[in-house]
């Protein structure tokens, strides 16, 4: 594998960078078995899954959540 330079890296826009992240980001999700979780974490995910099943209007949409969130700033 080929490394890629911080210089090279910090050369490109906030735009590019966000999206070259996104693609590092795509290519780990491909693998999810490779990404270990811990017990805990494990756990937190049944829960979280648990709460859902039991209640699936309890949550918010991401955009609501986003907004409620900026307006505290």
């Amino acid at each position: 594998m080929s490394k890629v330079a911080r210089k090279d890296i910090l050369n490109l826009t906030v735009a590019e960078r966000i999206e070259l992240i996104g693609d590092i980001w795509d290519t780990i999700a491909e693998v999810p078995e490779a990404v270990a979780l811990t017990d805990a974490q494990k756990a937190e995910l049944d829960k979280r899954l648990d709460a859902h099943q039991k209640d699936p209007t309890a949550g918010a949409p991401w955009p609501v959540v986003r907004d409620r969130i900026a307006k505290r700033k």
